[in-house]
């Protein structure tokens, strides 16, 4: 039976979410900038105070126990509370002000953050951006654990207690090795990716789910010919202009990779195809103006760096 003495802390429920997303103690800690014996004292004060066991720990693995999955949506759900709480009182620096913790996914820090950093710093002069990269599922989860303020990502998301502000679209292209037969054309069609050897991302990449989309419409093989795979967008664009494949990629990266002389681009026939990013924030704080702001600031950035269409 619960101790209804018992009140759990903030940081206690964060420590809790953050090694559940985890499964790793030393990961959870880095997340939430603590140490680890700090953070393992945190979550046995919880589990002491709710006289429950939340996981279940070896030498090798972390395990979230049956009644710690039954309290996990309750403790997203209580730390979101407390960061709108918060954000509603800090109202005379507003939510553009102090520390934000912005979370943004792979396929777009590299081409994005070294315009929005600037216009950031130019626009929310008392603002301290604490950016994140990762991927899609796990910056939700961190959006919703209370570890993230927003993230950028693209869209759409249907993920619960999160709500998606669209802010820019753009195409996808072929990037393939120059002197590439396909290099320099601008009338591609999908049907084209049948016999292409294609590379992929690591699973986990929202650009891999959607170029799996775009090869199921014309029935092209998913894994590609290439035999090639990459962690990283940036690696995958070397393994291209080394001629171990091609890869459909956002129009930014085009851009920012186009002086690479080992590289050579085919754009599809219009429509094509392309992806939408998105402002996520959780649904507590999404009608905040500062927010839209925010993402007006990322849009012109988008915009005049690669050409972007507002969404």
């Amino acid at each position: 039976m619960v101790n209804q003495r018992f009140v759990p802390s903030v940081t206690q429920l964060r420590v809790f979410l953050a090694v559940a997303e985890r499964l790793h103690f030393r990961s959870a800690a880095e997340e939430l900038g603590m140490s680890q014996p700090s953070l393992s004292q945190a979550l046995a004060t919880l589990e002491e105070g709710l006289r429950v066991h939340l996981v279940e720990r070896s030498t090798r693995t972390v395990l979230v126990t049956p009644v710690g999955h039954q309290l996990l949506p309750f403790a997203r759900a209580a730390v979101g509370a407390m960061d709108a709480v918060a954000d509603i009182a800090a109202g005379s620096g507003g939510p553009m002000s102090g520390d934000v913790r912005i979370g943004v996914i792979p396929t777009a820090a590299p081409y994005l953050l070294p315009g929005l950093l600037p216009a950031l710093s130019d626009r929310f002069p008392d603002l301290r951006p604490r950016i994140v990269e990762d991927q899609t599922a796990r910056l939700l989860e961190q959006l919703r654990s209370g570890a993230l303020d927003v993230a950028i990502m693209a869209l759409p998301t249907d993920a619960a207690g999160a709500a998606g502000m669209p802010l820019y679209a753009e195409p996808f292209a072929l990037l393939v090795p120059a002197g590439h037969p396909l290099d320099g054309r601008d009338d591609l069609s999908l049907e084209a990716l049948v016999e292409l050897p294609l590379l992929m991302l690591d699973e986990g990449h929202c650009l891999r789910d959607q170029t799996v989309d775009l090869c199921r419409r014309v029935s092209a093989p998913i894994l590609g010919r290439g035999g090639s795979r990459a962690a990283s967008l940036t690696t995958a664009v070397r393994c291209v202009a080394g001629g171990l494949g091609v890869m459909i990629v956002p129009e930014s990266a085009v851009v920012s990779e186009s002086r690479d002389p080992g590289l050579g681009v085919a754009r599809f026939r219009e429509p094509a195809p392309g992806r939408t990013m998105g402002l996520v924030l959780r649904t507590a704080t999404a009608d905040d103006d500062a927010y839209t702001e925010l993402g007006s600031v990322i849009t012109g950035v988008a915009q005049r760096l690669f050409g972007a269409v507002p969404a």
